[in-house]
C-alpha cells in the first residue's frame, strides 16, 4: 500500500483483478452437458458394479442385459478385461464421473477455474476415452461380446471428451491454428458423432452375420 495525496492506494489490487480474470467458467449448455454425460456414466457404472457383485456372489447369476450371445453383459463381465487393474472397471467409474457431475453442477453455480484446472479435466478424459477405446477393441475382438451398459458409458465418455477439449480450444486454454478453431466450433458436433457411428459400424461389420439371420 503506498499513500498519495488523495489518500492510500492499494498496489495489490490490480494483481488480484488480473488472477480474477484469468479464471474461466463454462456457459450452462457445457455445464448441462458434464452433468448428464456424467450421470450416464455413473448409472452405467453403478448397474454393472452391482452386476458384478451379484456375479461373484454366484456365478450363475445371469444379467438382465444379456440378451443373446453377442449383447451378453455376463461374458463382458467374467473376462479379464473387466478387471484391467485388478479390481473391477466400473468402480473408476463411480469416481470419475461422480467428478465430472460435480463439475458440471458448480459450473452451473457459477464457478470458475484456472487453466490448469481444466488441462486436469482434459487429461482425465483423454484417460478416460482412451481406456474405453481398448475396451472397445478388446468387446468387439477377444471376448466377443458387448456389454449394453458399457457401451453406454463409452458413447458418454466420447461426448465428454470431445466437448471438453472443445471448450478448451474455444477459451484458447489448448492452442489450435484459427481456422481448425473457428472450424470445430461451427461443426462441433462432427467430431462426436462421427467417432460413435464408426464405433457402430464396427458392431454392425462385426457381427454382420449374426444382425442378419
Amino acid at each position: 500500500m503506498t499513500m498519495t495525496a488523495h489518500g492510500p492506494v492499494s498496489v495489490a489490487q490490480p494483481r488480484r483483478h488480473r488472477a480474477h480474470w484469468s479464471d474461466i467458467g463454462g456457459g450452462r449448455p457445457f455445464a448441462w452437458l458434464l452433468v448428464i454425460t456424467g450421470a450416464a456414466g455413473l448409472l452405467a457404472s453403478w448397474v454393472i458394479t452391482i452386476d458384478k457383485f451379484k456375479l461373484l456372489e454366484d456365478p450363475g447369476f445371469t444379467p438382465g442385459c444379456s440378451l443373446n450371445p453377442v449383447v451378453s453383459c455376463g461374458n463382458v463381465m467374467k473376462s479379464g478385461q473387466a478387471s484391467a487393474f485388478g479390481f473391477p472397471n466400473p468402480m473408476m467409474g463411480l469416481v470419475a464421473y461422480s467428478m465430472v457431475i460435480a463439475i458440471g453442477v458448480a459450473l452451473l453455480a457459477g464457478a470458475r477455474y484456472r487453466r490448469w484446472y481444466w488441462l486436469g479435466l482434459n487429461a482425465g478424459c483423454l484417460f478416460g476415452v482412451g481406456f474405453c477405446t481398448w475396451l472397445q477393441y478388446q468387446s468387439l475382438y477377444e471376448i466377443n461380446a458387448l456389454c449394453l451398459w458399457c457401451s453406454l458409458a463409452w458413447v458418454a465418455t466420447i461426448v465428454m471428451f470431445c466437448y471438453v477439449t472443445l471448450h478448451n480450444i474455444e477459451h484458447r486454454i489448448i492452442k489450435v491454428p484459427d481456422g481448425l478453431r473457428k472450424g470445430l466450433l461451427e461443426f462441433h458436433w462432427m467430431p462426436p458423432v462421427l467417432w460413435i457411428g464408426i464405433i457402430g459400424m464396427l458392431i454392425l461389420t462385426r457381427w454382420w452375420d449374426f444382425w442378419t439371420s
